[in-house]
Formats: C-alpha cells, structure tokens, sequence
C-alpha cells in the first residue's frame, strides 16, 4: 500500500526557511508539483544549495498550517526543485501569541475597491478582522495592510473563513467577520508578537 505525501498546490505561496535561525523567504511561489518534487519559483541569489535541507509552511485552513521538511534536489536561475523528507505536519494556531483587538486593516484585491476594517484578533499568522459589505468565500486570496500602532505590516492571506453577521439598525452595508490565515516574515511575526505582548499587559494594568 502506498502513501501520498500532501504538497502545496501550484500558484500556493508558501514560506521556506534553510534553518531554525535563519530567516525565513515568505510569499514564495509553487509553480508545480511533479509526483514527490515540488517547484517553487526563487531567485537564485535566495536560494539554499543544492543537497541543504529545508522546511516549507503554508495555509492549513482553520487547523494552522502545514510544515514539511524538505532537501533541495536541484537549483536553476529562477527556481529550486525540493524533494520532501517527511510527512507533513499541522502546527496549531493556538501556539502563537494571539490577542489585541481594534486595529485598521485595509484589504486590497485586484478588481476591488480597497476596503478598510477591523481586526477583533490577531496572531502571527491568522487574524479575524470584521469588514463592511465585502464579497468573500473560503480560499480568496488578498493583501492586506494591517497597522499595529502605526507600523504598518503587508502580508498576503487566505480567507478560511467569511460570514454575515446580523445587521443592526440603522441599516447599512453587511458587516463580514473574517478569518485568515497567512506567512508572516520574520520580522513582521516580531513585530506582531511585541504589538500583542504590548496589548496584553495593557489589559492587566486596566484590570
């Protein structure tokens, strides 16, 4: 009986990292996979040498996110083919700091006016923000800008979530609650982590 190793799609961006402490190249994109080897598009200046081992990251949906550890096969100008040295694994949301509450966000999508909102929580790679009168499903990809006490961070996210919520009077455009998982760099993960830290001990001082 044979298993088949779960592998981003093509077109998914995903995050790779060459080691624990070096710092991870987000938004990387998968151009193919061709039976165990996937393709991703980077440029060879960014690029671990062929026989390095990595780990890649994406969406998981509402679980967190994927991790596989991989070896790099072959480097070319524009891309490096992986070959996976493991199984995949789901690292839980839960596990990053997580909290906050009331900062813009400004959603960008092309064809779309930019629509600005809230965020009711954050984490370093998921956030549930609200919106008014957006048209959005499971899977929509789009930018958003998020401003954590004036530093603003640009990630790209997946929406895995996007409901209506009851409307109040007076009437006006639906308000969606909106829940999206994305790969923060390194340092914009920092940043988010301070942000929250920061958010989180203002809390207890208030209580």
């Amino acid at each position: 009986m044979t298993t088949t190793t779960v592998l981003p799609e093509t077109g998914t961006r995903v995050e790779l990292s060459a080691s624990a402490s070096a710092e991870a190249v987000g938004c990387v994109r998968v151009v193919r996979t061709e039976g165990s080897v996937l393709t991703l598009s980077l440029p060879e200046a960014l690029a671990p040498r062929a026989g390095a081992f990595v780990t890649v990251r994406w969406p998981a949906g509402a679980r967190g996110r994927f991790v596989l550890p991989a070896v790099v096969v072959a480097v070319a100008e524009n891309g490096v083919d992986l070959q996976p040295a493991g199984e995949p694994t789901i690292e839980q949301l839960r596990r990053y700091v997580r909290g906050g509450g009331g900062e813009q966000v400004l959603m960008r999508r092309p064809g779309q006016m930019d629509t600005l909102g809230w965020i009711r929580d954050i984490s370093e790679h998921s956030l549930r923000a609200h919106f008014s009168g957006v048209q959005l499903a499971p899977g929509d990809e789009a930018n958003l800008l998020i401003d954590l006490d004036g530093e603003i961070i640009e990630v790209r996210a997946t929406a895995v979530k996007a409901a209506g919520l009851p409307q109040r009077v007076p009437p006006g455009p639906m308000s969606v609650e909106v829940v999206a998982v994305f790969s923060a760099d390194e340092p914009q993960a920092k940043l988010i982590r301070r942000y929250v830290m920061r958010q989180q001990l203002l809390n207890r001082m208030h209580a």
